[in-house]
């Protein structure tokens, strides 16, 4: 089971104690779990729209989309890469930005295979995600909650992922271990590059995010993985557009022609970085 231990309170950030089907705090705030084992630590005040984050409708889409594997090349590259004396004696993870849980889910399997103890929580500000999340694996602590504002206490985890996500790297830092690492993935210039062709009649310059660096960390390695995938029906096309900004960005001509196809080979282009919390500096008076 999920521990859901050493949480905070998202309203006045006291400890929050498991009480039955329950978190409290000492302040009287209670967050019931869901029959599915998660719980619910975004409050009213702190959503900017009655339902953020994914749909219903895109997370079942992304869930219809990742269990075919297509994406478990990056998986692989997240292992391959994660720097190894971090994981000797253990790691709790924290996926910000978890979706419905593909990739913690796979990387727990793997890291497990290798005897590697890990705690896992993940967090995504849609609760449809948090939900389908839930029912993968039971073993993690699912949160509804906002990286803007992260319900745990300071230096909770050894590694932040934040996978295709919106960063807040004040938060990471926070609830990272002076020794703490953190990865982001994101898109390369050339990812999707079949598909935005055809739903765009020009492609914008790649601009990369974070040139100048990110503040409170320095970067530990730079990866860059592309691979190649087949999507063998319209359906499948068209759960992968749901899943993408394209979705909601592409013309209604551009995404006409897509409907047009019944196959189609893409490239995934992704770019890996681990960071590495820097030290506080101490001021000598």
């Amino acid at each position: 089971m999920s521990t859901l231990e050493n949480l905070s309170c998202p309203i006045d950030s006291t400890p929050l104690s498991l009480v039955e089907r329950s978190l409290k705090c000492d302040q009287g705030h209670t967050f019931d779990l869901a029959k599915s084992g998660y719980v619910n630590l975004l409050p009213v005040q702190n959503k900017r729209s009655k339902d953020p984050g994914d749909s219903k409708e895109m997370v079942a889409s992304r869930q219809a989309f990742l269990s075919q594997q297509h994406y478990f090349p990056i998986v692989s590259a997240i292992l391959s890469s994660w720097p190894e004396r971090h994981l000797y004696d253990g790691v709790r993870i924290l996926d910000a930005g978890c979706g419905e849980g593909y990739y913690l889910d796979e990387i727990g399997k793997a890291l497990m295979v290798q005897e590697t103890s890990v705690e896992r929580t993940g967090l995504d500000i849609s609760k449809w995600a948090i939900a389908a999340a839930s029912k993968r694996d039971k073993s993690v602590s699912w949160l509804v909650g906002s990286n803007a504002s992260l319900p745990v206490p300071d230096s909770r985890f050894d590694a932040v992922l934040c996978l295709f996500g919106f960063p807040v790297f004040s938060e990471f830092s926070r609830v990272l271990s002076d020794d703490g690492l953190l990865l982001l993935v994101e898109s390369g210039p050339d990812h999707l590059i079949e598909l935005r062709r055809i739903l765009y009649p020009t492609i914008h310059e790649y601009k990369p995010t974070f040139a100048d660096g990110v503040a409170g960390f320095e970067l530990v390695q730079e990866k860059a993985e592309t691979f190649s995938f087949t999507l063998g029906s319209q359906e499948d096309i068209q759960n992968l557009l749901s899943m993408t900004p394209h979705m909601h960005k592409a013309s209604y001509d551009g995404r006409e022609a897509l409907k047009q196809l019944n196959t189609i080979i893409l490239t995934a282009d992704i770019k890996l970085r681990w960071y590495h919390k820097k030290a506080k500096e101490v001021n000598h008076v």
